[in-house]
């Protein structure tokens, strides 16, 4: 039997409770006119739970019903499920979605038999655990495998609370951030002397400017850009995801914004201290990350243009790998942008202390391996050149059926690259009818393109997606999206401009969320029962694969908001709950949100951990109401900072 407060409700719900009637006449037990009034009591009984019967088939048949009207979404304004939420206090927040800034917050922790995780030491404020230095320092420097993801072990794991900074401030709102980052956030001034006279970054009182300047581009990506779209159609829409490999504090790709073009770059963590940290700082989406001897983690034909300035990739390398591995991840038609070495080497062969025969040698060797991979140069002038990768096969030159490309790639699934060796071998194209046809299909423009059934739904590539679940999908998602801004008010605001979706699915969230004041990380877990990280890319929005029992390719603090669907049910059997939890608090800003969707059995579970990370949170009925299964945790991560609460020295 359910409980409740309100005895009226109490009497609905127990129909035995209207007809057990006492015997109140006062008549001895074992007298004549109690048997005989006993007999007839015994008829009535028998009839009375008959009824009693019936009246509770007919209220399990009525709450059935109710069910399936609320989970269908029409019975929104239900008085009596109003009634059931009201008495249960399921949407009543008192969470504070707001910043402060304040450094000497005094933490009160909630009395709570969960486990209570201490602060880890001030030395982790900027620990990586899949990039860490020292560990790093113990692999092969060959390749840059030492640069690659090496994750500690389950005996070495951190099981503490990554602190901020003492005197860490949120960021400042976009698009201010993108030029202006607070120096306690980040206090390393190495890059400032580095390079100075490339206008990466400046020191100026107790912030960093960024001037947008780069190594090749000293005068600001802005008149760079405009060199670039003399050839390639950056403005109309055509060219929308780009790839920034090496990309130094990302001011390429902060650039590119404002031409809403979204760019998913990449650097190492190396000596170069904190420049992926920089460029999540100011707002750009950026991970760690290397061209070593595994794949880059992004499918086939996902990027419409990549890039290198001065990126000290060896292109030539290992019979061309790399660039070979730029090929799988391009779209037909997309562009290689290559600045700096080798290119203008007559200009610059002294400057970079190497001799005119190896510099040319070098270009030449870019030359015919870009032939090899069927791409056409477009354009060298100065310290720039660019090529375009051809539609598909059929447009490839007949010169080429005289040289001897790398071999197609037979078994190896072109967007199956968590943890996979590059090959020296070539992504074979989707076949095409015409020889003017794009493989793959042709790309809306965007931002058309975020709502149109993708290339890869069309074909059938994806089992089980038809452009109808698709439509469906995105309609849905548009629905959870804004109860999510009933709940919080900042969501798709200036408040929350770093975002993650740990189990993006079709990009939904993202696409409905969409906006020139956010972008989302739409992480696709490799364990997911879907490959869909290509329609995501399709959509004109980026993404990564993951495995959650592991730790994420960025710094402590770098998102704003995260995103959950399904996660610690899908994870479950796996790896454990406090694990992801705390990963989760280490890459979540103080005073960021977190919005989980999942089993409420499963929330449960996870809401007990949260009274030990210092987080509060407030468990919310399903939008369709409280007979849906499915909840929403809302959870806010409280601010504090190294030194100003005890730690734990782990």
């Amino acid at each position: 039997m359910i409980e409740f407060s309100s005895p009226q409700l109490s009497v609905l719900m127990d129909p035995m409770a209207v007809f057990t009637l006492p015997n109140k006449i006062g008549l001895p037990q074992g007298s004549n006119r109690y048997k005989m009034r006993s007999k007839t009591n015994s008829a009535d009984s028998r009839t009375r739970s008959s009824v009693s019967i019936f009246i509770v088939l007919g209220l399990c048949c009525f709450f059935y019903i109710l069910g399936a009207w609320q989970k269908s979404g029409f019975g929104k304004g239900d008085r009596i499920a109003e009634e059931i939420t009201k008495l249960t206090d399921c949407t009543t927040l008192s969470l504070n979605f707001g910043t402060h800034h304040n450094e000497g917050d005094n933490i009160e922790l909630s009395e709570s038999k969960a486990k209570i995780f201490e602060p880890c030491s001030a030395k982790y404020i900027d620990y990586t655990p899949c990039h860490d230095q020292k560990r790093a320092m113990t692999f092969p420097r060959d390749n840059m495998i030492y640069r690659e993801r090496h994750c500690p072990p389950e005996d070495e794991k951190l099981h503490c609370l990554i602190p901020a900074p003492r005197g860490y401030k949120n960021p400042f709102p976009w698009p201010k951030s993108r030029d202006y980052v607070p120096y306690a956030n980040v206090p390393y001034k190495s890059l400032t002397v580095e390079k100075a006279i490339q206008n990466w970054v400046q020191f100026e009182g107790d912030v960093f400017k960024f001037p947008g300047g780069g190594t090749m581009f000293p005068q600001g990506a802005d008149k760079y850009i405009d060199e670039l779209a003399q050839v390639i159609p950056i403005s109309d829409g055509t060219v929308r995801i780009a790839l920034d490999t090496g990309c130094g504090v990302a001011s390429w790709g902060a650039y590119l914004l404002k031409r809403n073009v979204l760019t998913m770059s990449f650097a190492p963590r190396d000596s170069h201290e904190a420049q992926v940290q920089f460029a999540l700082e100011r707002g750009v989406p950026a991970v760690i990350g290397v061209m070593g001897t595994q794949r880059l983690p992004y499918p086939s034909r996902a990027f419409d243009m990549s890039h290198c300035s001065r990126c000290l990739i060896p292109w030539t390398a290992n019979d061309g790998l790399y660039l070979i591995e730029v090929d799988r991840v391009l779209r037909p038609g997309g562009y290689w942008i290559l600045s700096g070495p080798p290119i203008n080497w007559k200009q610059h062969y002294e400057a970079w202390q190497r001799s005119k025969e190896e510099l040319q040698k070098e270009q030449e060797r870019i030359e015919e391996i870009a032939e090899l991979l069927c791409w056409e140069k477009k354009y060298e002038k100065g310290d720039l050149a660019i090529w375009q990768k051809r539609i598909n096969t059929h447009s490839c030159p007949s010169s080429r059926d005289t040289i001897d490309p790398p071999p197609a790639c037979e078994s190896v699934n072109p967007d199956d690259s968590w943890y996979k060796r590059m090959e020296r071998c070539t992504t074979r194209m989707p076949k095409v009818n015409d020889a003017s046809d794009v493989a793959g299909g042709i790309l809306e423009k965007f931002p058309k393109r975020l709502n149109a059934v993708p290339p890869r739904v069309l074909s059938g590539s994806l089992s089980g997606v038809t452009a109808e679940s698709y439509n469906a999908d995105t309609q849905l998602w548009k629905k959870h999206v804004e109860a999510y801004k009933r709940i919080n008010k900042y969501i798709g605001e200036i408040r929350y401009r770093n975002v993650m979706d740990m189990n993006a699915g079709l990009g939904g969230f993202a696409a409905a969320l969409t906006s020139n004041k956010a972008w989302v990380m739409n992480v696709v877990p490799t364990i997911a029962k879907d490959n869909t990280l290509g329609v995501i890319y399709e959509r004109g929005l980026i993404g990564i694969y993951h495995d959650w029992c592991e730790a994420f390719s960025t710094y402590p603090r770098t998102y704003d908001l995260i995103h959950a669907n399904g996660v610690f049910n899908m994870y479950r059997d796996r790896c454990d709950i406090e694990d992801i939890l705390l990963e989760m608090d280490r890459i979540l800003r103080p005073e960021g949100a977190v919005i989980l969707r999942d089993n409420v059995d499963v929330l449960n579970r996870v809401k007990k951990v949260l009274g030990g990370i210092r987080w509060d949170s407030k468990l919310v009925d399903h939008e369709d109401g409280p007979l849906v299964p499915e909840k929403i945790l809302i959870a806010v991560k409280k601010y504090w900072v190294a030194d100003g609460n005890r730690t734990a020295d782990s």
